[in-house]
């Protein structure tokens, strides 16, 4: 599957910041970047969303007890070693990655703060790691170059950078992300990092970024494993004139929403496997929730995921999954629709052209599954993925 974010270019980074990415040997294979930093050249204010998982991972666990704030200077990222299940000496290293970029980079340890992903239950080569955040920072830049590095240092199984741009204002929002697999709402194997130089109160910034993950990381699903290490961080350095007040908060956070929108659409894009990126829209429901509940049962079965692959407009295993999802709704108001095409409404499938439609689901990367009811207002979102037998085979032998 296509890359769906923009290509990052040395304008779109936010002043005040300046980033890269190395091979430490972390991972085995010297031509993948494994380490990132980001450094913020002053003072900045970052928020944190993390992941629901009982076994939190160290660097998630490091990373709550320091957010929101309006002192963090770093953010240092390894992969291919998540860091998870590792105990004390996990907790340990991670505060030792905050300490050894602390000393290099001549900032406090407490304004560090450290993200990590890969293979859970493996303890990190530290002595690896210190030497590679040495490299790291001395890589420091904000060229094209420099963002290149720094967004496929954060990648594991991805096949692609996740990258997104947007303009407020004075003001520049830049945000990389990864996540291909053991995806699931609350929010998925990911991590997202979104900078920008607005100034903006720590506690408004957690708000606004809790409010666009719920729209948006919290509506991806490849095959409902949520994981250990899940982080979105905002950081905002401050460096520029644009202030998100009372008057501006709502324009600046539809503006984190679109651009988290714009992340995590292009996670389930890369889906380890996927042949289609599939859109469920639900609308009418009673509340939210109830087109929530709805959109993620769907997401959820096997037999719709399979279905898509297969390029089978198979409506009944989608009306199915949407009756039990266990939300209260009349089915003689339901009406489904596959990209565009009418299959099923008053408790019986159109007379529609079979071919046609499978022919279209075929042809496409993308595929849109809308279902319409009559109890009211309610609307909800979903990414997911098609299910194929590849995403069998990458995940059956993923450590062997």
């Amino acid at each position: 599957m296509t890359d769906t974010a923009s290509t990052p270019k040395a304008d779109h980074l936010p002043s005040g910041f300046s980033l890269a990415g190395v091979h430490c040997g972390v991972k085995k294979n010297p031509a993948k970047e494994d380490l990132t930093l980001v450094l913020s050249d002053r003072p900045a204010t970052a928020a944190g969303m993390y992941t629901k998982n009982k076994f939190a991972a160290a660097p998630v666990l490091l990373d709550r007890n320091r957010t929101p704030s309006a002192g963090i200077r770093a953010v240092v990222i390894n992969s291919g070693n998540a860091n998870a299940c590792t105990g004390q000496r996990g907790i340990k290293d991670a505060n030792a990655m905050c300490s050894d970029v602390a000393a290099t980079c001549g900032v406090e340890p407490e304004s560090v703060l450290v993200l990590s992903t890969g293979v859970i239950g493996s303890f990190l080569p530290m002595e690896r790691i210190r030497s590679g955040i040495k490299a790291v920072a001395n890589a420091l830049g904000k060229d094209d170059d420099a963002i290149h590095s720094a967004a496929r240092g954060i990648l594991t199984t991805d096949s692609c950078t996740k990258i997104v741009h947007r303009v407020w204002r004075e003001a520049s929002l830049f945000g990389m992300a990864k996540g291909a697999a053991m995806i699931g709402p609350k929010m998925a194997t990911m991590l997202g990092i979104i900078l920008t130089d607005v100034r903006i109160h720590p506690t408004t910034a957690q708000r606004l970024l809790a409010a666009a993950v719920e729209e948006s990381f919290h509506c991806i699903h490849v095959d409902g494993h949520t994981s250990t290490n899940d982080t979105v961080l905002l950081v905002a350095s401050g460096a520029s004139v644009a202030t998100v007040t009372a008057e501006t908060e709502a324009a600046f956070g539809e503006l984190l929403s679109d651009a988290c929108n714009a992340l995590a659409r292009s996670i389930p894009a890369d889906g380890e496997g996927a042949t289609h990126l599939i859109t469920i829209n639900i609308r009418g429901c009673h509340t939210c929730d109830d087109a929530r509940q709805i959109a993620h049962t769907i997401a959820n079965s096997p037999l719709v995921k399979t279905a898509i692959a297969g390029a089978d407009p198979n409506w009944g295993r989608i009306v199915s999954a949407a009756g039990y999802a266990d939300v209260p709704f009349d089915p003689a108001g339901l009406e489904l629709r596959i990209n565009g095409h009418l299959l099923f409404a008053a408790l019986r499938p159109t007379d529609f052209a079979e071919s046609e439609i499978s022919a279209s689901i075929r042809s496409e990367k993308e595929v849109t599954i809308d279902l319409s009811f009559t109890e009211g207002n309610g609307n909800a979102r979903f990414w997911t993925t098609d299910l194929t037998s590849e995403y069998v085979r990458l995940n059956a032998d993923y450590r062997t």
